[in-house]
């Protein structure tokens, strides 16, 4: 495992392995093309968010700033592809999304409850693994580029976490955080190795 000084990010059950570090560091041109997408598709998690709460006020206000900080970043990443010559192109998804998916629950309220958690610890993940491309990307401007995002994946999913709480009670939203992040643990624990964000 990486070494305690590796932030640690308190909604995981398991930090990052070495081995996907330096798989990661390895194919960074895929890493480049997948942080692309998966910067798409949390725009589209909170934009789908609002669609289906709309009339969860403090939600539609969070989720809207996050979608748009989202975008910025999705335009960031590609600006790099195209500074590095790696066309925008199709990429097969790690199972990762889809595995987490299938832990929400199908009837409301639980729907929204665990939605709201599966972004979070998406977000959480997220920012422990641009941390560790931060630290150890032997691209000095890269690493800084991956570094100034950690703070805004550290703050989406405090924004998630805090929703949560906002429409749940504090029982409730960490005995199924627990039950989630035991879920998202095992689930990276046995995926087939690939150089994803998140793999």
């Amino acid at each position: 495992m990486l070494s305690d000084t590796t932030a640690k990010i308190n909604i995981l059950k398991h930090p990052t392995s070495n081995s996907w570090l330096k798989q990661a560091l390895s194919n960074l041109n895929v890493i480049l093309l997948d942080h692309s997408h998966c910067e798409r598709k949390a725009a589209g998690v909170a934009l789908n968010l609002m669609f289906r709460y709309p009339s969860s006020s403090k939600l539609v206000r969070e989720l809207t700033a996050i979608c748009k900080e989202e975008l910025e970043h999705f335009e960031q990443v590609n600006q790099w592809l195209e500074h590095l010559n790696i066309p925008l192109a199709p990429l097969k998804p790690a199972p990762y999304g889809a595995g987490l998916k299938a832990q929400i629950r199908r009837q409301e309220p639980e729907r929204f409850l665990d939605s709201l958690l599966v972004a979070a610890l998406i977000e959480a993940r997220s920012h422990e693994r641009l941390g560790l491309l931060s630290t150890h990307c032997c691209d000095p401007a890269l690493a800084k580029f991956y570094r100034s995002l950690t703070a805004s994946e550290a703050r989406h999913y405090g924004i998630y976490w805090v929703l949560a709480t906002t429409y749940f009670s504090r029982d409730a939203v960490g005995q199924r955080l627990e039950e989630l992040a035991i879920a998202e643990s095992e689930l990276l624990a046995n995926l087939y190795p690939e150089p994803r964000i998140h793999s």
